[in-house]
């Protein structure tokens, strides 16, 4: 049976597992102080430091690191690229380590990836439906200004793995499904999935689209361009609004959407109408996905953290169900995801070509 270890490194913690197949047989998360990553100067230079965190666990599991057939690490801020699973080669590795869009963490779940199987003789080194995805229809990438056109930047490699399932559970393929899948975590994202493709997504990384527990999602342009030029906010100020204290944080100081849950059902009802505010935006992503498909939808997807809240789901239900059928896979379960896409490979699938 062959043996594969995911990667999946985060701003401040790695994550890691090994699958016998898709049985779980090691999992853990390793959170890193802000004292360890302060000595580096950019993510990429973590790269020896979070490889040996990883060894290390592995060797007290107990981990025969040649039994390893492959390790599939978090694809980073490459170029655009479809969707499917990318064995690490030289373009790929030198685009993870010096031409990224940003300077994110998970530029280094190929990077290491690369060089475990490097020391392991037979192992291989892939990447799997990085952020990067894209799969939009020309359409979908016009703006109002030729200056700004619309990205795909989204939690691809969750919206994947959710849809297959629901194939699977539907005993059907995925390609042969119309789906919108709503990622609902820190950040959101809305996608149109027409059989197979993602043809329609909101940039949720920085861009539009719903508010988020961290993020703003779409601002009055007039009003956020006002900020920007008022002098009291640097650059840096002005991000930072828009991803990371952006959305619950911004109105209620926490991005913890059950303790605001609990606190609207006591009563608070600020607390209350900022939830639901959230949920309306997400339900007003998903009627806009309906219409990219053209109403012919065989059902809307919930997934991600927040997905467990029954209050933020509830409320889009009633937003929604008229008019579509909606299915609940709460959490994401990343590492499965990143092993199952190696483990297709290894068991005669393509890779596609970087």
């Amino acid at each position: 049976m062959f043996k594969i270890l995911s990667i999946n490194p985060g701003s401040t913690s790695t994550k890691f597992a090994v699958y016998e197949g898709e049985r779980l047989i090691s999992l853990h998360t390793v959170r890193h102080t802000s004292e360890e990553l302060t000595t580096y100067k950019t993510i990429i230079e973590q790269c020896e430091f979070r490889k040996e965190v990883i060894l290390k666990q592995l060797n007290e599991d107990g981990i025969l690191f040649n039994e390893l057939s492959a390790v599939v690490g978090r694809g980073g801020l490459v170029r655009p690229l479809e969707s499917g699973v990318y064995e690490v080669n030289d373009l790929l590795l030198y685009d993870l380590k010096y031409n990224t869009v940003a300077d994110h963490a998970s530029n280094l779940g190929g990077i290491i990836a690369h060089e475990i199987a490097a020391e392991i003789n037979g192992c291989r080194a892939f990447i799997a439906d990085p952020v990067v995805v894209d799969e939009m229809q020309d359409v979908a990438r016009i703006s109002g200004s030729p200056l700004i056109p619309r990205r795909s930047q989204f939690h691809a490699l969750n919206h994947k793995a959710v849809a297959r399932k629901y194939a699977i559970a539907h005993g059907t393929e995925y390609e042969r499904l119309n789906l919108v899948v709503a990622h609902l975590g820190g950040g959101i994202s809305v996608a149109a999935h027409r059989q197979g493709k993602v043809v329609d997504v909101n940039q949720g990384l920085d861009g539009y689209g719903p508010f988020s527990p961290e993020r703003s999602g779409t601002l009055d342009a007039g009003q956020l361009v006002k900020i920007c030029f008022s002098g009291k906010y640097s650059e840096a100020e002005v991000k930072k609004m828009l991803v990371g204290n952006g959305g619950l944080m911004a109105h209620l100081g926490t991005n913890e959407v059950q303790k605001i849950a609990l606190a609207a059902d006591e009563g608070d009802e600020k607390a209350k109408l900022i939830l639901e505010a959230m949920s309306y935006t997400i339900s007003k992503e998903i009627g806009a996905m309906f219409a990219v498909l053209k109403g012919d939808l065989d059902a809307v997807i919930l997934t991600g953290g927040v997905a467990h809240s029954q209050f933020v789901v509830d409320y889009i239900k009633r937003m929604i169900s008229s008019f579509c059928k909606v299915v609940i896979y709460p959490g994401e379960d990343e590492m499965e995801a990143l092993a199952v896409s190696g483990l297709r490979i290894l068991l005669g699938g393509k890779c596609k070509e970087y």
